[in-house]
């Protein structure tokens, strides 16, 4: 059984940061459950796009409220509370935080916690398989 807390996470390197947003990386890659678990902020103000090319992603918005577009040209959805986006054919888009977001972010196949967004908005492929005997 894993049990982790978000303060456990804070400050760690499961704790990422870019210019308009923080994920805090509950579960990784390295824990073997085929997905990872993320808590992320993005900040008020920030646009943020984005494109993973080789994972599907499922968002879950707790707090604030902002807007998704898909590239290039639309349609634009309403982000609040209560809604939940799945990039499921690897959309490209772009996520408007108008207030602070919190969302909470689901990968498949899971990331190692060490990718940053390449050119293209995405995340490189996996390397390798998980090894659930490397746990942190």
């Amino acid at each position: 059984m894993i049990v982790r807390t978000l303060d456990e996470i804070c400050d760690t390197d499961s704790d990422v940061s870019a210019a308009t947003w923080r994920s805090r990386r509950l579960l990784l890659a390295r824990d073997g459950m085929g997905f990872s678990l993320h808590d992320t902020i993005l900040h008020a103000g920030g646009q943020t796009e984005m494109q993973y090319l080789h994972h599907l992603e499922a968002v879950y918005c707790v707090a604030g409220e902002g807007e998704l577009r898909l590239l290039p040209d639309g349609p634009v959805w309403p982000i609040s509370p209560g809604t939940m986006y799945a990039l499921d054919s690897h959309e490209h888009h772009v996520l408007h935080a108008k207030t602070e977001l919190r969302m909470v972010c689901v990968f498949n196949p899971p990331v190692t916690g060490r990718e940053v967004h390449g050119p293209d908005g995405a995340y490189p492929a996996p390397d390798e398989p998980c090894d659930r005997t490397d746990r942190a």
